[in-house]
């Protein structure tokens, strides 16, 4: 079997790819290619894993400026027929698009190919390219029940995550509260201004608190000195640029603030770990709000927006949600409703049936 999986940028979209090129090779000993942009994480990432990796030059339509929107849509052409030179050349059975960049090329030129298509989908409303082609593609893999409407041949799957989030021990009832906080592999800048903030209001007022805050490594700096300007008990707090383990960093935790990016979810949900999510308001089609709402429908979550979040009203979230083991409890099963531990098995289930049989 002969894979070509289109698309990345962030790692919401390339670490699920990755998960689903490894069920494909140990599954069905496909060989997978990939197609992506220098500008996104997949030039570090599939080189990484042992895939090959093809380079096409695609621009910005989403949230740019009119001059950029023009500029992409004059050089999209130009993408398609490069698709198209590789698709002859590479002859893959099925074409996966995981959103990104070079999603929309790619899918458009396995479709004018003929050759058959899956859209993998892992946020709550999709990008523009999986949007354009959503009816006209092979089958789709989803994460949340609403995306459906947006495909043909569309299936809840979940998106890939790691084996280890959904095997994490218990939390021990009589061990001290801990928060942990997320800002993502960049940093979240909100949440690294306002944690220090309210830091020493938020453990006066939650006996035995701990906090664990990654705030990235562009951030990490400031937010320490932020939070040892803040009054906090030092031996309460500890700031990091990057977390190792962090499995291992969920299981000791009682609640995590969070974005609400696609894997994050993911992750929450296979752990079962309560959240206050506060989407990050410049992400695409404001797909983290979308993504953190389908949660806090199913009361896996609280959302706080970031226009919203001022100093008293987070403290007041998070005393709330830490002072209810109850709560804190109920939410944790609620979590794990949403969770797909055979996500990237039955993916390449899927795109293994799309393979046309061989005369």
């Amino acid at each position: 079997m002969r894979v070509m999986i289109a698309g990345g940028g962030t790692g919401g979209h390339v670490i699920p790819a990755l998960a689903i090129a490894g069920a494909l090779k140990s599954a069905y000993a496909a060989e997978v290619c990939f197609i992506g942009t220098a500008r996104g994480m997949e030039t570090r990432l599939v080189p990484q894993a042992g895939y090959p990796l093809e380079l096409i030059d695609v621009g910005q339509l989403n949230r740019v400026s009119l001059a950029t929107q023009l500029k992409t849509l004059v050089a999209l052409p130009r993408g398609i027929f490069y698709c198209m030179r590789l698709l002859r050349r590479w002859q893959p059975q099925v074409v996966v698009g995981v959103g990104g960049y070079a999603s929309g090329p790619g899918m458009l030129a396995a479709l004018l190919q003929r050759v058959p298509t899956l859209a993998f989908e892992p946020n709550a409303v999709p990008g523009l390219a999986n949007r354009l082609i959503g009816k006209r593609i092979g089958a789709a893999a989803v994460n949340f029940a609403p995306t459906l409407a947006y495909f043909r041949n569309a299936e809840l799957t979940g998106i890939p995550v790691r084996a280890e989030f959904f095997a994490l021990p218990p939390r021990p009832k009589e061990s001290p509260p801990r928060l942990l906080v997320m800002g993502g592999s960049q940093g979240a800048r909100a949440l690294n201004q306002r944690m220090p903030e309210i830091a020493e209001a938020l453990l006066d007022s939650i006996p035995g608190l701990t906090i664990l805050h990654q705030a990235g490594a562009r951030h990490a700096e400031t937010t320490e000195a932020a939070y040892a300007a803040s009054g906090a008990a030092a031996d309460r707090w500890k700031v990091q640029a990057f977390l190792e383990d962090m499995p291992a960093q969920f299981a000791a935790s009682d609640l995590i603030l969070a974005r609400s990016g696609a894997s994050t979810v993911a992750e929450l949900a296979a752990s079962g770990k309560p959240a206050l999510l506060v989407p990050f308001p410049q992400a695409a089609d404001d797909h983290q709000r979308k993504n953190a709402e389908v949660l806090v429908e199913g009361g896996a979550a609280k959302m706080l927006l970031e226009q919203e979040m001022t100093g008293a009203a987070l403290l007041a979230a998070l005393s709330g949600l830490l002072k209810s083991r109850e709560k804190l409890s109920e939410m944790s099963v609620r979590a794990r409703t949403f969770a797909h531990p055979h996500a990237a098995a039955r993916i390449a289930e899927i795109v293994a049936g799309l393979v046309p049989p061989r005369h």
